[in-house]
C-alpha cells in the first residue's frame, strides 16, 4: 500500500481506513505489512497521536 508523505494526508487515510476495515492500528499495520512505530513516529511529529479508545488518530 502506498502511503501519503504528508502526515495530515497519512492520518486522513489511516483514520478512514480504522473506521471502515480495521478495530486497532495494529491490526491495520499487521494487515498491510506496516511499521507501526514508524507511522507512529511520523504522525507523533506532526502533532498527531493514536488513541486506541478512539481508534483514532487526533
Amino acid at each position: 500500500m502506498h502511503l501519503p508523505n504528508d502526515p495530515v494526508m497519512l492520518m486522513s487515510v489511516l483514520n478512514t481506513r480504522l473506521r471502515d476495515e480495521y478495530s486497532s492500528l495494529e491490526e491495520l499495520c499487521k494487515s498491510l505489512g506496516l511499521d507501526q512505530n514508524a507511522i507512529e513516529e511520523k504522525l507523533r511529529a506532526a502533532g498527531f497521536l493514536y488513541r486506541p479508545e478512539l481508534n483514532q488518530f487526533r
